[in-house]
């Protein structure tokens, strides 16, 4: 189940979305497969992020609270947003010299 992929000005655009996604961690093997894709938890999360709103009032389009908290708190455990900002900040770097 995927949600519209770009309906907030927080949302990732395709050619960041290029960027980032090899830098988010794939979903296992096991078990059953994730309900949402890595691109939705992301666009949550920045939607927190940016307007500064509480986890528990996210707008209804996105997953639930819990487990868009649970992707942005497993994310922070194994360093994927140092990797992001490393990654966005080497990109702009490149554009701008």
């Amino acid at each position: 189940m995927e949600a519209k992929e770009e309906p907030y000005p927080s949302s990732v655009t395709q050619q960041e979305w290029e960027l980032v996604e090899p830098l988010l961690p794939k979903s296992g093997r096991l078990g059953r497969p994730p309900r949402y894709g890595r691109r939705v938890m992301l666009n949550a999360i920045l939607y927190v992020v940016r307007s500064g709103c509480t986890w528990r009032m996210m707008p209804k389009e996105f997953p639930h609270w819990r487990l868009v908290y649970y992707y942005f708190a497993k994310w922070q455990a194994v360093g994927v947003w140092q990797q992001l900002n490393d990654a966005l900040r080497g990109s702009r770097a490149t554009q701008s010299g």
